[in-house]
């Protein structure tokens, strides 16, 4: 009878060495999905962070109590005083802030403002009962298409000195509430109540009328 030979040991071998390869093999598929995933986690939280970077309470309109900062120049971010706003002008542009948390408010654009010193006497009954000795503020976004208003010139009606939108040169007196004297613009510019806290200008109430142009506020 013959015998049938089996080069066992090497088969054998031949079988481990085998599994040994697949399970390396899906060992480094297993290693590269999860540092896909950890990636892709890392560019979720990235994103998150991202999004998350204004702080809480910094796009929400001007509250009663917040204290107002300068928004541009040197002075960027210190709280304004009355002694910073010369009589008769030009404005200074400003941000609100929560006193408490010391956020600036300043995720939305329609919250910036404008600060500006003139005689009480100038202002009409409205106009003085919402400002600080003759100092008031006002959105400084136009009411018509919601341009910032830069500038403080002499008026194209009149021989007084205006806030001016220069996109389409609507113009604002702010003597009388800030009402409409040049220029297309469809309604006065909001106005923001002042009171003063420590030597430094706080808000007073939130804003009165609409802010921004036909399509904001």
């Amino acid at each position: 009878m013959s015998r049938t030979s089996f080069n066992t040991p090497s088969s054998f071998s031949e079988i481990i060495g085998e599994s040994q390869a697949d399970a390396g093999a899906e060992q480094t598929r297993r290693t590269l999905l999860l540092a896909a995933l950890a990636t892709t986690a890392c560019l979720g939280c990235s994103a998150q962070a991202r999004a998350g970077e204004d702080p809480r309470g910094s796009d929400e309109r001007p509250q009663k109590g917040d204290l107002l900062v300068f928004s541009e120049g040197d002075s960027e971010g210190k709280l304004i005083k009355a002694a910073d706003l010369p009589r008769g002008g030009p404005p200074v542009h400003a941000w609100p802030q929560d006193p408490k948390t010391s956020v600036v408010r300043s995720a939305s654009r329609l919250n910036e403002i404008l600060i500006i010193n003139l005689d009480p006497a100038e202002l009409d009954e409205q106009t003085r009962a919402r400002a600080v000795d003759g100092i008031l503020a006002y959105s400084a976004i136009c009411s018509h298409a919601g341009c910032p208003v830069t500038a403080w010139v002499k008026s194209d009606v009149g021989d007084k000195e205006v806030l001016k939108c220069m996109c389409h040169n609507s113009e604002y007196d702010p003597r009388e509430g800030a009402q409409v004297v040049f220029g297309p613009a469809p309604r006065r510019l909001a106005a923001l109540p002042l009171a003063l806290a420590d030597g430094s200008l706080s808000v007073a109430g939130g804003f009165i009328g609409k802010v921004g142009g036909a399509q904001q506020g």
